[in-house]
């Protein structure tokens, strides 16, 4: 194929930069001595650059790294979800602003939406609103998926998810009234953005497999990040203890071949490890752009993957899944 379909790509225009510049707490918007804004996020206060809210930023650099389309979602780790209804109209314009997106560069900027989790009821008709206009689906908190019991005040959204037949990206991110976590005293970008982030984002797709989801929302395609955090690299000890503990109940390794799972800020050996498992046609590629700014096109060119494998990847696998929910995935 002549695509390169990045499906994991964040975005942070639209309504709610005005929305988060009127906040005082997390998450907010601040501006700087310099005339500079810094964004209050989670894990501390970035800067605010031009590549989170001005898409033709992001298309000047899709267009330097040979991607064609590119997923963008909500910015769901930043907390936006969470907040009273007041943030509720803001959410829905941007999710609006996201359809216009699309149809202003003809498909080459596909939008994922955030809801108003703050009211079951109003998210539940947000998922509706998004499917009519023509949006694949919806980005959720990963701490949701912790356990079976943490998700189930999102069954009615998952519900209406499944009838409409919509994505579901379980991308990290807190639960209603849950306070951002302390940081260690040393070495937080490495314990936390990537170890606990990681085993956090395994610990979803655990609870995907594990429970009835899909049996229960059979329309839903989950979309878990990261390549499934450490599962490639530890599913094996999981077949081992259910050997050694539930000789009866062996693991569902198979279950994970029902998720789709994105490359977003990994490297080439991680990438061939996941292939190995969850097969080339589960998997997608994903740069976490603008958080990450390395070339995931390079990331699966210089794997050793074969050429059918890397074309599975790079296009093939969100090319089917994409057109399956409605998308009209073009050239040019």
């Amino acid at each position: 194929m002549s695509f390169r379909i990045d499906m994991h790509s964040h975005y942070y225009g639209g309504a709610l930069p005005e929305m988060l510049r009127a906040r005082r707490s997390y998450p907010c918007l601040r501006r700087l001595p310099d005339g500079t804004d810094n964004m209050i996020a989670m894990n501390g206060g970035f800067p605010f650059s031009a590549a989170y809210y001005d898409p033709q930023v992001g298309l000047a650099q899709m267009d330097s790294e040979g991607i064609t389309h590119r997923m963008i979602t909500f910015p769901g780790a930043l907390g936006v979800d969470l907040l009273p209804l007041d943030a509720a109209p803001a959410i829905s314009a941007f999710n609006r602003h996201l359809a216009q997106l699309g149809a202003q560069t003809k498909g080459r900027l596909i939008g994922l939406a955030g809801l108003p989790l703050a009211d079951t009821d109003l998210a539940v008709r947000e998922v509706a609103a998004i499917r009519a206009l023509g949006l694949p689906g919806i980005i959720l908190p990963g701490n949701y998926f912790s356990t079976i019991e943490a998700a189930a005040p999102l069954r009615p959204i998952l519900a209406e998810a499944s009838r409409l037949g919509a994505l579901v990206m379980v991308h990290p991110g807190l639960v209603l009234g849950q306070a951002p976590p302390v940081l260690p005293s040393e070495h937080p970008q490495y314990r936390v953005s990537a170890l606990d982030l990681q085993n956090q984002i395994a610990q979803t797709a655990l609870t995907v497999i594990l429970s009835d989801m899909l049996e229960t929302y059979p329309g839903i395609r989950f979309q878990i990040v990261n390549l499934g955090g450490t599962l490639p690299f530890i599913f094996e000890r999981l077949e081992s203890i259910a050997r050694h503990r539930n000789p009866g109940a062996p693991f569902p390794t198979d279950r994970l071949r029902q998720l789709w799972y994105d490359c977003a800020s990994l490297g080439p050996r991680a990438l061939e490890t996941a292939v190995e498992l969850l097969g080339a046609d589960r998997i997608m590629l994903g740069s976490d752009y603008p958080i990450f700014k390395d070339n995931p096109v390079t990331t699966v060119q210089s794997s050793r993957l074969t050429a059918a494998q890397k074309e599975q990847v790079l296009a093939q696998t969100a090319y089917d899944l994409l057109t399956a929910l409605g998308c009209d995935i073009q050239n040019g």
